[in-house]
This record gives C-alpha cells, sequence and structure tokens, in this order.
C-alpha cells in the first residue's frame, strides 16, 4: 500500500542543497575527530586485554554492590560490574564483570596471570552465590550460570588493535581502486570521501557516548563501508547512464535526475535495513548492542553521504567528458549487422 503511494518520479532539487550540507558535514566531522582525541574510545577486552565474565543473575541479588565487595576482597577493587539484558525472549537478566589487565610477577607468562585472574573470579562467583556450573568431574550436565568467560593478554590484544586498523585501511584502499577501474577518478575520489566520513562520524559516536569499542565494532564498520559503497555506485551508475542520455543538460540537473531516479531505491532499501536493525538493537541483548548501533547509525549516515557528500564532491570537480552513445546502447533500437 505504502509502495503505491509513493510517486513514480520525483523532482527534488538535492545540489540545491550542497552548500549547507558539506558546512553540516565539516562541523560534524571535526567534532567527531574532537570528541575522539578528548575522551577516547572505551575500548573492549579486545583491544586493551583484560578478562570478562558473564552470569546469570543470582535470584535473591538486587543490586551488583554485593558482587563488587566480593570481588573487592579478593583484589579487584577496580572491577567493573555492570546489570544487563541477555538475548532471547523473554531476555533474561544477567551480570557483566569486566577487569583490567593484569600486573605480571617476575618469571610469569602474562596470559597464564590473566587466566589465573579469571579463573579466581569464577571460583570466587560460585562459591559466594552459589551459581551452578558445569563439573567436569560429573557426566550430568546441568544448567549453568556461568554464561561466558574470556581472557585476552597485553600482547594478544595489542595485535588484534593494528589488525583492525589495517583492516579499515585496506577496505578504504581496495575501494578507491574499484571505483577509479569501474568509473573515473572524479567518482573515485567522491566515493572514498564518502566512506571517511561515514566512517569518522561512527567512530565519533561511539567516543561520545563511550560505547564499547572492540572486534564486532571493526566488523560493523566493514559493513557499513561495504553498504555506503554500494549505495554510492548505484548512484554514479546512473549518474553515468544520465549523462550519456543528455549531452548538452548541466552537471548539476542530471546529477539530480539521477539522485531522484534512485531515491525510491535508496529509501525502501533503507528503510527495510533498518527495521531489521532496530529489532537487534532492541531484542538482540548487550552483547550486540554496539555492533547493531553501529550499523543503525551507519545506514543512515551512509545513505545522507550518498546523496549529498559524494555527489556533491563529483559536481565541485573537473566534469569527465562525455562520451558518445553508441546505437546499440539505446533502448529500442539494435545495431544493423
Amino acid at each position: 500500500m505504502l509502495l503505491s503511494l509513493w510517486p513514480e518520479k520525483t523532482k527534488v532539487g538535492f545540489m540545491r542543497w550542497r552548500l549547507p550540507t558539506a558546512i553540516l558535514s565539516a562541523v560534524l566531522v571535526i567534532s567527531s575527530l574532537f570528541v575522539v582525541s578528548a575522551r577516547g574510545l572505551n575500548f573492549g577486552v579486545d583491544f586493551i586485554g583484560g578478562s570478562v565474565v558473564e552470569i546469570n543473575r543470582p535470584a535473591n541479588l538486587e543490586s551488583e554492590e554485593p558482587i563488587r565487595d566480593a570481588l573487592a576482597e579478593i583484589g579487584f577493587d577496580d572491577a567493573q560490574v555492570v546489570g544487563a539484558k541477555g538475548a532471547g525472549a523473554p531476555a533474561q537478566e544477567i551480570i557483566i564483570i569486566r577487569i583490567k589487565t593484569q600486573d605480571v610477577k617476575e618469571g610469569q607468562n602474562p596470559d597464564t596471570a590473566q587466566g589465573e585472574a579469571t579463573a579466581l573470579i569464577v571460583k570466587t562467583l560460585i562459591e559466594k552465590f552459589d551459581l551452578n556450573f558445569d563439573d567436569p568431574a560429573t557426566t550430568e550436565k546441568e544448567p549453568t550460570d556461568i554464561l561466558g568467560q574470556s581472557s585476552v593478554g597485553p600482547k594478544v590484544s595489542g595485535e588484534l588493535l593494528q589488525s583492525g586498523i589495517l583492516s579499515l585501511v585496506v577496505a578504504l584502499a581496495l575501494m578507491l581502486v574499484y571505483i577509479r577501474f569501474r568509473f573515473d577518478w572524479q567518482y573515485s575520489l567522491g566515493a572514498v570521501a564518502a566512506l571517511a566520513h561515514d566512517v569518522t562520524l561512527t567512530i565519533g559516536m561511539f567516543a561520545l557516548f563511550q560505547l564499547e569499542f572492540n572486534l564486532t565494532t571493526i566488523a560493523a564498520l566493514l559493513t557499513i563501508v561495504g553498504y555506503s559503497m554500494n549505495d554510492t555506485v548505484v548512484v554514479f551508475d546512473r549518474v553515468r547512464e544520465e549523462k550519456r542520455k543528455y549531452k548538452k543538460m548541466p552537471l548539476r540537473e542530471v546529477i539530480d535526475l539521477a539522485l531522484n531516479g534512485t531515491l525510491s531505491r535508496t529509501l525502501l532499501t533503507s528503510g527495510t535495513t533498518l527495521l531489521a536493525l532496530l529489532a537487534i538493537f532492541f531484542l538482540g541483548g548487550s552483547v550486540l548492542r554496539g555492533m547493531s548501533f553501529a550499523l543503525i547509525w551507519g545506514v543512515i549516515i551512509g545513505t545522507y553521504s550518498s546523496i549529498f557528500i559524494a555527489s556533491s564532491i563529483l559536481l565541485s570537480l573537473p566534469e569527465v567528458r562525455r562520451e558518445k552513445r553508441k546505437i546499440d546502447d539505446t533502448p529500442g533500437f539494435e545495431a544493423s549487422t
């Protein structure tokens, strides 16, 4: 029903807004860089090392304070203890415990020290709060209250951070090469500038709200790069097609024509994607919240950048010479043999 109400042809003058949107984007990019430098990113265990333990909330535990007190007694005064909703329906109450990378004693392996700290926390929780757990000495398996535990040493976390940054740089470089071969250099600059814009604003949002930045966030950023590039390629392909059809039409009008021609596809694709991501954000639990938030923001900002950023940069650069259209490329005509 809604699709039938959508107009077949729209005549929105997108390029009339290229200067205000360019100023807006410049302000947002500068603000994002400032927030990242001032507040920093809330790196997860993947990137700074440490341990994470997830447990079901004990039935008689109304707050996290008893767990903090129990951990303080065994030397983990700075442990982060937060309550959250687990995945599934109905969502189960869980408690997430994070500790930083442990100091290494002389002659001790860093990974061993971190693993021993994690084991001590799990043992204390089981004893203090009577949690169920899988006992290796028994063959019968009971539902366990220890939902997960993981430790990452400082060396591994540093390598993961370097690999994450490298993956983003390589993705942007390969996108630049792809667009350069697929289109002309003017198109590639506009597309990669839009991608850098999307990634910068997404990282700025994580710094602003201090959301955990981990490996799943890197995966989300790479997904945003692919989604935004796909959207931009669709627009650029229509721009190139319209330029071949209308030889004397100004480039500004050609871009507006192409954007209006792909508008319904862009909005419907983004809208349906957002519906799925919103469901994951609200129902997927705390584990998926950071990644789903990044994807929601990335879809919104990626749609915006493909319309205003990439196209505006294309309009600002020297125009590519318009090729003559071959007769066999014209709909309704076939070359004679």
